[in-house]
């Protein structure tokens, strides 16, 4: 079965002496739940960024549904990390929805379409409501429903609970586990305890890919990460990294 992503041997960057990704293989297949982990700086977003085709790689290659990845973008959903952007204009949580729609699904269609996404993130009670109003809760699964109304075929996310509070956490992985029945999904995330339950494999990226299984073991996230991280298991397994530095992900 073609994977629905294959990346080969490729590298890229933003400043031609320091490259954000080195000779990088990364393979998902059709109905897996990837989290993708590393430190600040190592690459997990520019990573989403190739496979949106977003960016070109400087040398290898990038497929998307065994093609280049701009003709793919119609199967695919995307859920930004969130910066903070102001939500202070006057739309509403449907609207914001809507927006995900493809061109031509207008009206009534349109309304009906948005309302079926929100109801399946458990959220149709706040669809007239202001959009700046929103918790943080609230506000990642109207955007994961943005995401989702185009009934994408992979859905790549991008430290999407950055902004949910701790008891929201864990019902929001929840939701993405259940949509994983239908949905591959890559997710850029630092909270590798959170999600290790419900994800089916870890990718642990540091510019180079250091580990792509089912589990991390305690070498691999030496590398990745240039420090001591102790592995902690109680239950479903937790993994407890350090504090690192970094001003944020290339």
């Amino acid at each position: 079965m073609e994977p629905v992503i294959r990346l080969r041997s490729v590298s890229f960057g933003y400043d031609p002496a320091r490259p954000a990704l080195s000779r990088v293989d990364f393979e998902v297949g059709k109905g897996d739940y990837v989290a993708v982990i590393g430190p600040n700086g190592g690459g997990k977003t520019t990573l989403l960024k190739l496979i949106l085709g977003l960016r070109r790689p400087w040398s290898g290659t990038v497929e998307v549904f065994g093609g280049p990845p701009e003709r793919a973008r119609s199967r695919i959903g995307y859920v930004p990390q969130w910066t903070g952007s102001n939500l202070d204009f006057p739309v509403t949580a449907l609207d914001v929805v809507m927006m995900g729609l493809p061109q031509g699904i207008r009206g009534g269609a349109a309304r009906r379409r948005a309302l079926e996404a929100m109801s399946g993130m458990g959220i149709a009670s706040i669809s007239n409501s202001h959009a700046g109003s929103l918790s943080g809760g609230q506000r990642q699964k109207v955007f994961v429903a943005r995401a989702l109304v185009g009934a994408p075929d992979l859905l790549l996310l991008d430290e999407p609970a950055n902004s949910v509070d701790p008891a929201g956490q864990e019902s929001f992985y929840e939701l993405l586990h259940d949509l994983n029945e239908h949905v591959t999904i890559v997710l850029v995330t630092h909270d590798v305890g959170a999600v290790s339950g419900h994800v089916k494999s870890i990718a642990c990226l540091n510019t180079e890919l250091v580990s792509h299984a089912g589990t991390l073991d305690t070498e691999a996230l030496h590398r990745a990460y240039g420090c001591p991280v102790e592995l902690v298991s109680h239950g479903t397994p937790h993994r407890v990294l350090g504090s690192h530095g970094g001003s944020g992900d290339a």
